[in-house]
């Protein structure tokens, strides 16, 4: 695998525009003879911003019968997300407006202010059932924007009002600017909490998931959360072989002794755009073993950089992939921990208000 000449992009995930093959965006690289021109007439290039664009959808429940899920509905509050994983699976979704998969779905941001009121609708139909809601599948729910826009909270707080179960999925500790409410919502068995820890090196996760908070951060986030009795899942996910999985022992030792009773692990997944901005990734930080990372995800995905069979992308086969799967099972073993089903309640569900009028109690 080739080295790059261009230095690393810093503070970003991903190191290119790259565009999207599968529609109409086309792709796009810079000439360095045009480049230097440039840069010698408007100086070096700005850095890159954040931007954030109101998005105003009708509808904010999103369904899925995905066999190999276990959950049947999720809310995204944010489109795109500035963590800027690497490896993050959610990053085609951009292509589908034509915008990059790389840099695009890391700086150019989508909220939704009006999540809130459009889940308080769906509440209210006659015919809306609960069952508990994923946030934080697609996209982080509690990713930097959410501390000015607020909107996992306004969400949180009309699932409490309406007494309809969710689950989070994150990255970061940002999830305890909510304790009030997480607290709350556990006591009456509508919330779990799932964090993600995918190293202990910050070095290492600083340019995995660059704008994402430190290892130390979420594994602190993880004890406070125990500690409130809010119930609590590590993820070790994904698992990226000769980068990331020398620390799996480690990982689950230092959640064990926080408390932390229920762990899982996901391989590395390259959908689509993914496949192609990773190999980028690697030829920048790891050119040395570039190959050998590729070499091995393709021998537990069937000689290919991605499966995308329903459970067979979830569970990896051969002879790696085993070799993960014991590691993981023992470790575990010797910390005391699981892979716990949390039982949410939907029985105390009641539709929130939408109007003036209250409801007659």
């Amino acid at each position: 695998m080739e080295r790059r000449e261009e230095p690393a992009l810093r503070g970003r995930g991903a190191q290119s525009g790259a565009a999207s093959a599968r529609f109409a965006l086309p792709p796009r690289e810079v000439d360095g003879d045009w480049r230097d021109h440039i840069e010698r007439l408007d100086g070096p290039p700005v850095k890159l911003r954040t931007s954030v664009t109101q998005e105003h959808p009708k509808s904010i429940l999103s369904f899925n019968s995905s066999p190999d899920i276990g959950f049947d509905r999720s809310i995204n509050a944010y489109r795109g997300c500035e963590h800027g994983c690497i490896y993050c699976f959610a990053r085609p979704t951009h292509a589908f407006h034509d915008l990059s998969p790389g840099l695009d779905f890391e700086t150019k941001l989508f909220a939704k202010p009006n999540a809130a009121a459009l889940l308080r609708t769906t509440f209210a139909r006659p015919n809306y059932r609960p069952r508990p809601i994923a946030m934080g599948t697609n996209t982080d729910p509690y990713q930097p924007i959410e501390a000015s826009h607020r909107i996992t909270r306004q969400l949180l707080e009309v699932c409490l009002e309406a007494r309809h179960p969710v689950t989070i999925t994150t990255k970061s500790d940002r999830v305890l600017r909510d304790l009030d409410l997480l607290v709350e919502m556990a006591r009456q068995r509508l919330v779990a909490v799932c964090v993600s820890v995918t190293s202990l090196d910050a070095r290492l996760s600083a340019l995995l998931e660059p704008r994402a908070p430190t290892p130390a951060r979420r594994l602190k986030a993880l004890g406070t959360l125990v500690e409130a009795g809010v119930p609590v899942h590590c993820s070790v996910s994904p698992i990226i072989p000769a980068i990331t999985d020398e620390y799996i022992e480690d990982i689950i030792e230092t959640v064990g002794v926080l408390g932390v009773r229920s762990a899982g692990w996901i391989p590395l997944r390259l959908p689509h755009e993914v496949a192609p901005l990773f190999r980028e990734w690697l030829s920048v930080h790891f050119p040395d073993r570039g190959e050998k990372v590729m070499g091995i995800v393709r021998s537990m995905r069937g000689g290919r950089d991605n499966d995308p069979g329903f459970f067979t992308r979830m569970q990896p086969s051969g002879v790696w992939a085993d070799l993960l799967r014991d590691r993981f099972r023992l470790a575990c073993k010797r910390a005391g921990i699981g892979k716990l089903r949390f039982e949410l309640d939907t029985s105390a569900f009641r539709p929130p208000e939408t109007g003036a009028q209250l409801r007659l109690l």
